[in-house]
């Protein structure tokens, strides 16, 4: 009896040995898989605007890039991609073996300003997203301002504050009724301007911007082609009257 015991205790070890080597022989095939089947070969993207299909993928492969789809998409989990200009982050999926989605996720530029020969992208609350030299041209640029300072992530040091307001609300109904103006101008007599392709639009001192603004897409598209001023100081949507001086 006793020797029996022996002999089954003597066995435990290597038949723990064995079911050892089996798991490790197939965690090694498994890696070796997963490792060699799942190469990349195709980035799709989407949601980019700013920056070019062919922009993103080469972020992508910059910044710890790992040739393997599963292991890229894991890695992207747990730490997003950073530090990219207007972006504020890459969500990368897995789609098959062989192919990864890019969902790009941009920050909502409202307008910029120019500061020592850059450009000063900033939101719609007014705090700064980024500087750079690229003019990107669906972000109107506010003109007839100066500034001794700017500083990323902060609000635009505008000491006027009646008139941050009135650039704050006028990018916010740029946006809202998703406008095509490409500068933003404060007169000498602190009235405000746009300009959009050749025609230059008067709005006043910005006290009727809503109205002003929510019809003048429609506006905008009778004077395709056609150089001028339009003058909408005195608009009003009831009444829909402005006046446009052709330049000849």
């Amino acid at each position: 009896m006793r020797e029996r015991q022996d002999n089954v205790i003597q066995f435990r070890p290597r038949r723990k040995k064995l079911v050892a080597g089996l798991v490790a022989v197939i965690l090694v095939i498994l890696l070796v898989v997963l490792m060699t089947s799942f190469h990349i070969e195709r980035i799709d993207v989407e949601g980019n605007k700013y920056y070019s299909e062919e922009d993103i993928r080469k972020f992508v492969h910059s910044n710890g890039y790992i040739d393997n789809s599963i292991l890229l998409m894991l890695r992207n989990r747990l730490r997003h991609e950073e530090n990219i200009p207007f972006i504020a982050k890459l969500d990368i999926e897995y789609v098959s073996a062989h192919e990864i989605r890019v969902t790009v996720y941009e920050k909502a530029m409202a307008g910029c300003v120019q500061y020592m020969n850059e450009y000063v992208y900033f939101d719609q609350d007014g705090f700064v997203l980024e500087i750079s030299r690229e003019k990107f041209t669906d972000a109107p640029c506010v003109t007839g301002m100066s500034f001794s300072k700017m500083e990323l992530h902060e609000k635009l040091p505008v000491e006027d504050k009646k008139r941050f307001r009135l650039i704050l609300k006028l990018t916010q109904l740029i946006s809202k009724y998703q406008l095509q103006i490409d500068s933003i101008r404060f007169t000498s007599k602190n009235e405000i301007e746009l300009e959009h392709g050749s025609v230059k639009v008067e709005l006043g001192d910005g006290s009727n911007m809503e109205e002003q603004l929510i019809d003048l897409n429609q506006i905008l598209e009778g004077l395709e082609g056609k150089t001028g001023t339009l003058n909408m100081r005195d608009f009003k949507a009831t009444s829909g009257k402005a006046s446009f001086k052709e330049k000849k």
